[in-house]
């Protein structure tokens, strides 16, 4: 087994998603804020006006949606406590799930989830996530992109790798398949003598 599919690498992939995550938003923070905290409308073009950075605090859930709105009954610390649990519990459990040799998959939710526990670090101690890479758009469809952040990043890219696994992976995911479908046919078949027994002593 390769070392990129070893739970060793997909560790430190996690924690690298984290420090970068965390790091980038500290300078962002520093370089974008004033003395009182807030943003001080300045930004930095990275490549002309296509990408530029640009702090914007971001105190809803994704797409600024407002947990107030979702689940008005509970505090916005205990909703997005216990979605992040959700969604890390059914995270690993999918992680766990995946057959070691589609690698890809393997990669792309370790990426989720460690771009999810960066986010969940932001809500956690500053009850809002830093957004600060901002990315022009198609102006028929809308004028900028949503700004995001490097946790998003991993979270995007994850989404994708997981996507183009079967594509880029095709004879194994056929393979595991395949195997899948014969261990099914092989329980089917060892349990019918059973039931035609069941039926002639009936």
């Amino acid at each position: 087994m390769k070392f990129y599919n070893k739970w060793p690498f997909h560790l430190c992939l996690i924690l690298f998603s984290i420090v970068a995550d965390q790091l980038t938003k500290l300078w962002a923070l520093a370089r974008f804020t004033n003395e009182t905290g807030a943003p001080n409308h300045d930004y930095i073009n990275v490549i002309g006006d296509f990408v530029r950075f640009q702090l914007v605090f971001n105190k809803g859930a994704a797409f600024s949606s407002r947990p107030q709105d979702l689940m008005p009954f509970l505090p916005p610390w205990l909703f997005f406590l216990l979605i992040s649990i959700i969604a890390t519990v059914v995270l690993l459990w999918f992680y766990k799930s995946i057959d070691k040799r589609d690698w890809m998959s393997r990669l792309g939710v370790v990426m989720i989830l460690g771009g999810a526990i960066g986010n969940f670090i932001d809500r956690m101690r500053l009850s809002m996530v830093v957004d600060f890479i901002d990315c022009d758009f198609p102006d028929f469809i809308m004028t900028r992109f949503p700004t995001f952040n490097v946790a998003d990043s991993f979270v995007t890219v994850g989404v994708a790798v997981v996507i183009l696994s079967p594509v880029f992976l095709k004879k194994i995911h056929k393979q595991i398949k395949d195997e899948k479908e014969s261990k099914k046919n092989v329980s089917d078949e060892s349990q019918k003598p059973a039931a035609e027994t069941e039926g002639v002593e009936k």
